[in-house]
């Protein structure tokens, strides 16, 4: 696995910071980030944002928050990785 590191909440304290890479080989954008409090997670579990895509979320995906001052730092993951044609399906990779 290839993770490229961009940055981290620029205002962290000390300990763990919500965090982007991006993993060259499977074509991601990896964040670390803060757990939602209860409230977000059931509305955001709760609410059919795509009609007749199921609510919830699945077991093998997460729900994180990152600050809004975060987003040069993901501009900057998304840049990298359209330049290196990562955001192309995986058939035409």
């Amino acid at each position: 696995m290839e993770l490229q590191f961009f940055g981290i909440d620029p205002n962290t304290p000390n300990g763990g910071s919500p965090t982007v890479w991006v993993d060259d080989e499977k074509a991601e954008i990896v964040i670390q980030g803060w757990l939602p409090d209860m409230e977000m997670y059931a509305k955001i579990s709760e609410t059919e944002w795509v009609e007749g895509h199921p609510t919830g979320v699945p077991d093998h995906e997460a729900v994180v928050r990152i600050p809004a001052r975060m987003v040069p730092i993901l501009r900057k993951a998304c840049d990298a990785a359209e330049r290196a044609g990562l955001h192309r399906p995986a058939e035409e990779r």
